[in-house]
């Protein structure tokens, strides 16, 4: 299976073999229950990594029926012991047997039919043939489904837990047709005098195991994988209710299904203020130290095109002259035949390939490879050259923002809430052009304090910035002046413009707006005033005023 492992893990990329249910699982299942021996026609398993299990069927006399990778997408089913069948494992050596409530269970039918495969060659692919696909074949040559017994039909009905979509249908054929509701180690080393020994694993560090998910940032992948955890530690702590292990192991497993269970809470309130902020990054742990009032930001988030118009007109585009004179070149020249690789372009895909589409047979072979991202393609290469020197392509950089926002007692409630909405969306939306956002909060004279965003995904630390304030009076020439000479000192803040968040109650003095007007020309830069309540207000110093 291994050819084919990135494909599988998905999401589960940002995850690592030594996290997740599946060690916990199986250091609990290594020393504290019932150990195993397979019968012939018993389905077993081995954990190749987190989300990753091959399995195979057990002929009788050590042997396990199974497919076995020889060739490029080729395998062929082999009959082979325990240390072959978990050569690939990184979770441990033992092997998971398919039980009821009383041990192990299997069928003669299972055996003879997996055993009659044995020598078999044929396409191994990721959705069309693997592993799991033949064991569920083999399975399903037991004929009628037994009959459960009370507790065994109690288990059968929890979800399964596991993560692979033809595993699940594998342990599923198994519960209909063996009666198999349990899974339990084979540790077949102890067997084997021949075999090295596996000493039992440590216990593992479960606040780490708990810490690791609370650290993930929350987004639809991730939940998923989440909740695909939180179900199968369920139905492993359903599994193992009525089996003798130590009440303090219980407790901290139990302990880490209710974290993943509060992971999963957390998000279902945070979802429409998480997709009202596309591209910012929050962990279940950032988000439950905050103490926001998410779903009062997400409704302000969403749907304003206030926000995006004007996050739009704030930092024009700078070019330099020299550029806007240049000739227009192409961006890419990608012409020229490199070599072949495999992917699913079909614009480029050799011939031998699409002769596949004339031949029934062959025909699902192609759409398998498609899926698979496996065509043998034309790799092609280019780069556009001028003066003898390579282009590279250059995106149109736009202007950062200078953001001051009134934190005095009478934005205190919605004008400040709608205040931060505003600049966590405007926040987004200089991220995705590469733009800096530089925050003053302001109150009475001389009372600033500064949050920098200079080109990179740090909403946490923003949100967290805009719970301080000063909850005070007014005074507008502060942050402006700041503002100001942050733009002329700042080689990187050049022609940003300049964005007052407040609720209009507060004027210049007739000589700051005087001097102030003379900045901006020569600054080349301009001020926007948000207010965030009340009515439109005429002020001396603004060159748009907006009102949320």
């Amino acid at each position: 299976m291994l050819p084919f492992l990135g494909p599988l893990l998905g999401g589960w990329g940002r995850l690592t073999a030594a996290l997740g249910i599946k060690p916990l699982k199986y250091f609990i299942d290594s020393v504290f229950r019932d150990k195993v021996r397979p019968m012939p026609g018993s389905v077993l398993y081995c954990d190749l990594w987190l989300a990753v299990e091959h399995s195979g069927i057990y002929l009788g006399d050590g042997q396990i029926s199974n497919i076995v990778v020889d060739g490029l997408a080729e395998s062929t089913v082999q009959a082979c012991g325990p240390e072959s069948f978990t050569s690939k494992s990184s979770m441990g050596r033992k092997i998971y047997v398919s039980c009821n409530s009383q041990g192990a269970v299997g069928h003669s039918a299972v055996a003879h039919g997996a055993a009659r495969h044995v020598g078999e060659r044929a396409f191994y692919g990721l959705v069309i043939k693997n592993c799991h696909q033949f064991s569920t074949r083999c399975v399903n040559y037991a004929g009628n489904d037994v009959e459960l017994s009370l507790l065994d039909r109690a288990l059968a009905m929890l979800p399964d837990g596991t993560f692979e979509p033809t595993i699940t249908a594998l342990k599923a054929a198994a519960r209909d047709k063996l009666g198999a509701t349990k899974w339990r180690l084979w540790d077949w080393q102890n067997e084997d005098a021949a075999a090295p020994r596996e000493e039992p694993p440590p216990e593992p560090d479960w606040q780490a195991h708990a810490d690791h998910f609370c650290q993930l940032d929350l987004d639809a992948d991730s939940i998923a994988d989440i909740r695909a955890q939180l179900a199968a530690t369920q139905t492993y702590e359903a599994e193992i209710a009525d089996e003798n292990i130590p009440a303090p192991i219980r407790q901290k497993l139990g302990q880490f299904r209710q974290t993943l269970s509060d992971i999963s809470q957390k998000y279902e309130e945070v979802k429409g203020f998480l997709a009202a902020c596309p591209g910012a990054r929050f962990s279940y742990a950032e988000l439950k130290a905050m103490g926001e009032d998410f779903s009062a930001l997400a409704l302000q988030l969403q749907g304003n095109p206030r926000i995006q118009e004007l996050a739009r007109k704030m930092g024009r585009n700078y070019i330099s002259e020299e550029r806007k004179k240049q000739t227009r070149v192409p961006q890419a020249s990608r012409s020229e035949v490199h070599g072949t690789h495999r992917s699913d372009d079909l614009m480029r895909v050799l011939p031998s390939e699409l002769l596949n589409l004339e031949d029934e047979t062959l025909e699902t072979v192609f759409y398998a490879r498609l899926l698979e991202k496996n065509l043998l393609s034309y790799e092609l290469q280019g780069v556009t050259f001028r003066n003898g020197e390579e282009i590279e392509r250059q995106q149109q950089r736009t202007g950062p923002v200078v953001a001051c926002l009134d934190t005095s007692g009478s934005m205190q409630g919605a004008p400040l809430l709608k205040a931060k909405a505003l600049l966590l969306a405007i926040a987004n939306i200089l991220q995705q052009e590469n733009r800096s956002l530089h925050v003053l909060l302001f109150g009475a004279s001389g009372e600033v304090r500064e949050f920098s965003m200079e080109q990179r995904n740090d909403a946490v630390g923003l949100l967290q910035f805009l719970q301080q304030g000063y909850g005070g009076g007014t005074d507008f020439e502060t942050p402006l002046h700041r503002a100001l000479a942050l733009i002329a000192e700042q080689k990187s803040y050049q022609k940003a413009d300049v964005l007052m968040l407040s609720d209009g109650d507060c004027q210049l003095s007739a000589d700051f707006a005087a001097t102030l007007a003379v900045q901006k020309a020569h600054l080349d830069c301009s001020v926007y005033s948000v207010l965030c309540a009340g009515t439109r207000v005429a002020d001396n110093f603004s060159d748009e005023v907006v009102v949320l």
